[in-house]
Parts: structure tokens; sequence; C-alpha cells
């Protein structure tokens, strides 16, 4: 039995190796992310999650392991920006502000998909124009659900979270960690 890792994400590819889990190939999954009208933050997740599991054709006894991440204010949901403006637009509605940050889980085995979310709240210092200015210019916002990044320069902008660590850079750890023993991978 292998894991197949269904991410481009070395974020996960990391968190997974923190818990000792090494996929035994990484076959990101091409679907359309694009939020459905009026879909919530956490069905949203659930949806592309479970879509990127049934979108990878694994071996008989393979596991397939995706994730989705969002960030939300209120049922806004904020993906990743396209262009430094939008960025821009997103740090300065997250500004001394909480918010929710989403991620669903898939594990596949076979033909049945097994499906969670976790949800953090996440509280945002209000972010002068210099910092914001720095912010971008780091580049880090780049390929980050709501233009940030709690694992880099984007800490120094978070005085809390209420919740899993490992959720807000991409992939709860202790669920995923669960869900993957259910299935016979320790």
């Amino acid at each position: 039995m292998g894991l197949i890792l269904g991410s481009a994400s070395p974020r996960r590819l990391e968190l997974l190796a923190q818990i000792g889990i090494v996929p035994d190939e990484v076959r990101p999954a091409d679907i359309d992310e694009t939020p459905l009208k009026d879909e919530a933050p956490r069905a949203y997740v659930r949806r592309l999650a479970e879509a990127k599991a049934r979108a990878i054709t694994p071996d008989p006894f393979d596991v397939v392991l995706c994730a989705d991440t969002t960030v939300a204010v209120g049922v806004r949901i904020m993906e990743k920006p396209v262009d430094r403006a939008e960025a821009q637009k997103f740090l300065s509605l997250l500004s001394g502000r909480r918010h929710q940050v989403i991620t669903g889980v898939a594990v596949r085995k076979g033909s049945q998909v097994i499906v969670k979310d976790v949800m953090n709240r996440v509280r945002f210092k209000r972010i002068s124009d210099a910092e914001m200015t720095a912010y971008l210019d780091s580049d880090e916002w780049q390929g980050k659900a709501g233009g940030y990044a709690i694992q880099g320069r984007g800490a120094a902008l978070i005085p809390s979270i209420n919740g899993s660590y490992s959720n807000v850079v991409g992939l709860p750890l202790a669920e995923t960690a669960a869900m993957l023993a259910g299935v016979g991978i320790r």
C-alpha cells in the first residue's frame, strides 16, 4: 500500500515529514477551484479536497491524500491573490480583524473517500502602510490563500491563533494523521 499526496504544496510535504509520513508519490490533482455561487467556505474546501482525491487514479491498494485551504472573512472566500493589487486588498481587509482559516482534507482508499474540515480563528494586527509595503515587496503573498504565510514573514502580522498552527500552514496534522491511520497508514 502506497501513499499518494495529491498536492503541489511543498508546505504539505514538509508538514507530513514532521510526523514521519513520506508519500510514495506526489501527484497534484488538476481541478477547477472556482467557488460556486453562494458556496460557504467550509463546503468549498470539502468539495475541493474530495474532487482532488477523486481526480487522481491510484493503484488499487494505494491511499490518496488531498487537501485544500482557504481564508474566509465571514462567508467571503479569499483564494490565492492573482496579483499584488489583490494581495493588498486581501491584507487590507484582514488588517485588525479576525478571520477563519479552513482546510478540507480528503483521504481516498479504493472508492471510499473520507472528508473532514478543520477551522481556525486567526487575528491580524493592524497593518501600517510601511508594513504592508514591506510584506508585499517580499512576494511571500504569492500562491498563498488570503495573501499571507504564517510560517514566514506573515507571522509578524498575527498576534494570535485559535486552533491548529499546522492547519493555518495548510494541513491539520492531528486530524490528517488520524484519518491516515484509519486506512492503515501510520
